[in-house]
């Protein structure tokens, strides 16, 4: 069948589409109907009961591939790799949860795991998804104070943790970030388990803190507790506008089943495939692709401890997907453009064998068509850009390789997937026409897999993403849709600006600066203008070996938004830094850019890369006159 029969499928029958999808399942109990008009935006398969570490773990060694490689662990930073087959993930989470459940964890308590790449992160997540209890993943070496609030919020009997992370050319002690989080929270764990890593063992609490080898080599494995479709699997916090952050909940059924469905149809990725998602168990892309689709296909699944460049080059990617037999790799764009940046000429790719490799998938920002055309040059692959969010779990928008390969769009996640009804609005919530920016929303009631509430948050649930366009999903992104369904997304909403009356988008111009040839990776901001309202200003960052003066740079870059957007975006600012500010997941900070660039008042987002950046940022933006003085 092709993409098109799917989705009309699909369109005729969305509960039927989703039940049949569902057989790719193991139930303790077939949920008696699809979707459950219950809650504020509607659950699937509520009444079913189904564990979700047996249909990632248990049944591929019940039936018969327990020698069959789970999880690769490879450590450029450690210099190590180390395998667990399928028989020996089951073993080792059943007696983590084994540990678990002596101490009084069970079905619906809240376990926080605040780990580095390493496979124990995975099995402890598997471990609390074994038990019924609900894990909420922080992101590694994460500040106390962060921690402290999501401690606070999830309110969990148990935390999980390593003794340290490894960073390139340093150790980030854990540890002591977790005591500090204990101190500041209200809520006090029961106790704490501690993977001691040999680079820097911690001291623990006696009383509190338990050591994970000790705890688990005796205990009894325990077994899979089926839960409720509608259990929530996990709580995963994503950052919110007021501070607080939001605690997206995923329910145990529509997650299973959404991933299930992806793995193959949009990943082509089945029972024996290698498959590699270079992120972190932190980030929504480490839950979905990381930990439990792969798992759930009965495929291999790279647990990578290292980074794009540094450790030790930048063809590392390169060098783990030739040695592992990599069939499908996901990566977010600025990881390529990093990656670009130190080896502009990809003279590091044919020293490797990457035949293996059939797809490169790219997500978590939207990928520039210059990073699209650099890599299917060197890779001679499909290079797919796809759009999701943390919120939806798994993509809104791709191109579903499993079903067919369709024409590729640069700069265009391609077309919408079973179950999203994707549609561009005006401020008064009304469809826009086909090639026109808007507000992208989605039709309610949302796909299986995506968020059902914020966890202890309904009214900021609603508030946040169904108020604004009621019957809708709000996204917060900004996009269009071109006549053939190929959907564009240009700028989160708030990146949309407005010069002169004129909506422009910053992605449009970042598209055009990033094709100079000089030009690594780039930002367009939206500043203040007391004429125009707002007016755009441009950070490039260079590549490496780069001889054209750097005011050479800017004038050309100027002339380019100029030449191919028109005066009406009034691009007359732009600037060189050496790099961008990002989140740990590569996410960059223009808001935060923009803040300083208006004089306002800027705290350092906590999922900031290196907070080191925004002082580079604020001497590039003070060389142009920002902030402006007040006698200006």
């Amino acid at each position: 069948m092709s993409y098109r029969d799917i989705h009309d499928a699909w369109k005729a029958d969305p509960e039927g589409f989703w039940t049949a999808a569902a057989q790719a399942i193991d139930w303790d109990h077939a949920p008696s109907a699809a979707f459950f008009d219950q809650g504020p935006a509607g659950e699937w398969f509520a009444d079913g009961m189904v564990n979700t570490c047996w249909n990632a773990v248990d049944r591929h060694v019940a039936a018969g591939h327990g020698d069959r490689i789970a999880i690769i662990h490879d450590s450029p930073i450690t210099g190590s790799i180390s395998r667990l087959t399928y028989a020996e993930l089951r073993d080792r989470t059943a007696r983590l949860a084994g540990a678990l459940s002596e101490r009084g964890v069970g079905s619906g308590d809240r376990v926080i795991i605040y780990m580095p790449m390493v496979p124990e992160a995975l099995v402890a997540m598997l471990a609390c998804a074994r038990l019924g209890a609900i894990h909420s993943v922080v992101f590694g070496g994460f500040a106390s104070h962060e921690l402290a609030v999501r401690i606070d919020d999830a309110q969990p009997r148990a935390i999980i943790a390593a003794s340290c992370g490894i960073e390139p050319g340093r150790i980030v002690p854990y540890k002591p970030l977790l005591d500090r989080a204990i101190e500041q929270s209200r809520h006090k764990p029961e106790f704490c388990v501690i993977l001691q890593r040999e680079q820097e063992p911690a001291s623990l609490i006696e009383g509190r803190d338990l050591d994970w080898d000790r705890i688990t080599r005796d205990a009894e494995p325990a077994d899979c507790v089926p839960v409720a479709g509608n259990h929530p699997a996990y709580i995963l916090y994503t950052s919110g506008t007021t501070g607080q952050p939001k605690g997206v909940v995923r329910h145990t059924a529509g997650h299973l089943v959404a991933l299930a469905w992806s793995m193959s149809n949009i990943y082509d990725i089945g029972a024996g495939d290698v498959f590699w998602a270079a992120s972190d168990v932190g980030w929504v892309v480490g839950h979905s692709y990381i930990c439990y689709g792969p798992l759930i296909a009965g495929a291999t699944t790279i647990v990578f401890e290292g980074k794009p460049v540094g450790t030790p080059d930048a063809g590392t990617f390169w060098r783990v997907i030739a040695q592992h037999g990599v069939k499908s790799f996901f990566t977010a764009p600025t990881a390529i453009r990093a990656v670009r940046r130190d080896d502009p000429e990809g003279r590091m790719i044919p020293g490797h064998d990457i035949s293996c490799l059939k797809a490169l998938f790219l997500a978590g920002e939207r990928a520039d068509p210059d990073t699209i055309t650099w890599a299917e040059h060197h890779l001679k692959i499909p290079v797919i850009d796809h759009w999701w969010q943390t919120e939806t779990g798994w993509a809104i928008a791709a191109n579903p390789l499993g079903i067919e390969t369709l024409p590729i769009r640069k700069g265009s996640p391609a077309v919408a997937m079973p179950g999203y009804d994707v549609q561009v609005l005006d401020a008064e919530g009304q469809p826009m026409p086909a090639g026109e920016l808007g507000a992208i929303a989605i039709r309610l009631p949302l796909p299986p897999g995506t968020l059902p509430t914020l966890w202890n948050a309904e009214a900021r649930f609603r508030k946040a993403y169904l108020e604004r366009f009621p019957g809708y999903y709000e996204t917060g992104d900004a996009g269009f849709v071109d006549d053939d369904g190929y959907l564009f997304i240009m700028a989160r909403t708030d990146d949309v600006i407005n010069v002169a009356g004129h909506r422009l988008s910053t992605g449009a111009m970042e598209e055009v600066l990033g094709a100079h040839p000089a030009v690594a990776e780039c930002a367009v901001i939206g500043i203040a203008d007391a004429l125009k309202g707002q007016i755009p200003l441009g950070l490039l960052c260079l590549k490496k070996g780069v001889t054209t003066p750097p005011e050479d740079v800017v004038a050309e870059a100027i002339a380019m938004v100029r030449d191919r957007i028109g005066p009406v975006a009034c691009f007359k600012l732009a600037c060189i830094v050496d790099r961008l500010p990002k989140t740990r997941s590569g996410k960059i900070l223009r808001a935060v850019m923009a803040k300083i660039a208006d004089g306002h008042e800027v705290t350092t987002p906590a999922t900031i890369d290196d907070p080191a950046i925004l002082t580079e940022i604020e001497a590039a933006l003070a060389a142009l006159g920002y902030p402006m003085k007040a006698s200006a």
